[in-house]
């Protein structure tokens, strides 16, 4: 991380919700790491991804690999965070698209359930988009 990027802390938190969209089931008190391939490549990544909006979870949820449906849910980061270069423009302070990424373990609050996907017409044209882009990882 470069010292031109700004990173939070979990007690910049308090008043914010964010989201993270998977198809595994988990429970309230589950950790979400880094260390595992992502929706997006084979590759493992250091890096939990999250956001604090639930349109970012929703693709996430839906891109996810796995079997089932995909599921939003409540997260709090237990460490450090930075912007999702991966979505982010740098050019555009304040991160337009609210999306996050720590290498510390994201804690599960709950499920979010009032949320709804794309058609899967959407869902073919954001894998066929993303299929040979490799996330950025430094």
């Amino acid at each position: 991380m470069s010292d031109t990027e700004t990173t939070s802390t979990p007690s910049d938190t308090a008043s914010r919700t964010f989201y993270h969209g998977t198809k595994a089931d988990l429970n309230p008190g589950d950790l979400l790491q880094g260390g595992y391939s992502s929706n997006y490549t084979e590759r493992r990544s250091p890096w939990i991804y999250f956001s604090e909006t639930v349109f970012a979870a929703t693709w996430g949820a839906e891109l996810a690999k796995g079997e089932g449906s995909g599921r939003i849910y409540l997260v709090e980061p237990t460490g450090p965070f930075m912007d999702d270069p991966n979505v982010t423009d740098r050019k555009f302070p304040g991160n337009p698209t609210k999306s996050y990424r720590s290498r510390e373990p994201l804690r599960v609050v709950g499920e979010y359930l009032d949320w709804q996907g794309h058609s899967p017409e959407e869902i073919q044209a954001m894998k066929d988009f993303i299929k040979d882009k490799e996330p950025i990882d430094d």
